[in-house]
């Protein structure tokens, strides 16, 4: 299969790279913006992986990018990069900054994926997967009401996407999992840190890997598995 990750070179979307390249069969395309010395070491150790420099922050690179999808040829589509956010009280966050961070990290998604189904349908096939987040759409923390938001607005378009290209093959699917430490929440204070990892029942964080795991499950799933989203939290939040 042709199998397109963004934001695959570092993170959460690494992990997933590599485990979808790791047996060889798959055609894995991931995009990075600045994780180029990881992206080379990707393309070094598995000749199936093929790196795209995409930049969610430039309208142009978008544009660009998703007029190459028609020749990528793809199966799946893994919606994960993220442009990053700002932890703030939402009463103290300028409006701008809640508008900037929907260009930012939600229209390129919703680019992407518009243009993966064009061409899904007229194969009559395809698999959408879109990384959310565990809890902190019906629970959000406090100062993520940024993020919380735009994963909110994701969340409720992979089911439109579902309902509506079913007919055609084409899946769309979500995966939530709780906290992991990544770059994305590397600032994150380590006592909120460790009180995650005393309320969870595993007393441990989730790793990459295991997500990793998730997503390769939907890659290969039945196609009557549509408009799922698989929560990966130990029940440490049931939602």
């Amino acid at each position: 299969m042709n199998i397109l990750v963004t934001g695959g070179a570092s993170g959460l979307g690494r992990a997933i790279t590599k485990k979808l390249v790791a047996d060889g069969i798959n055609t894995v395309f991931f995009t990075y913006k600045s994780s180029q010395t990881s992206a080379l070491e990707i393309e070094n150790n598995f000749p199936n992986a093929k790196s795209i420099k995409l930049d969610f922050s430039s309208t142009q690179s978008v544009t660009d990018f998703c007029n190459t999808i028609p020749d990528l040829k793809l199966d799946v589509l893994i919606n994960n990069a993220i442009s990053g956010f700002t932890q703030n009280h939402f009463h103290k966050t300028d409006i701008d900054v809640f508008n900037n961070s929907f260009l930012l990290n939600v229209s390129p998604v919703l680019k992407i994926t518009q243009q993966f189904i064009k061409e899904a349908r007229k194969r009559k096939k395809g698999r959408i997967i879109t990384i959310l987040t565990s809890g902190l759409i019906n629970k959000p923390s406090i100062g993520w009401s940024e993020y919380v938001a735009n994963k909110a607005y994701l969340f409720s378009m992979t089911k439109s996407w579902a309902v509506e290209n079913a007919n055609f093959g084409i899946t769309s699917n979500s995966i939530s999992p709780s906290f992991m430490a990544t770059n994305l929440t590397s600032e994150i204070d380590s006592r909120l840190v460790e009180g995650m990892i005393n309320s969870n029942p595993n007393r441990s964080l989730l790793k990459e890997e295991e997500v990793a795991d998730a997503v390769a499950f939907f890659v290969y799933a039945t196609s009557h598995l549509n408009g799922s989203n698989l929560v990966i939290n130990a029940a440490s939040d049931l939602v």
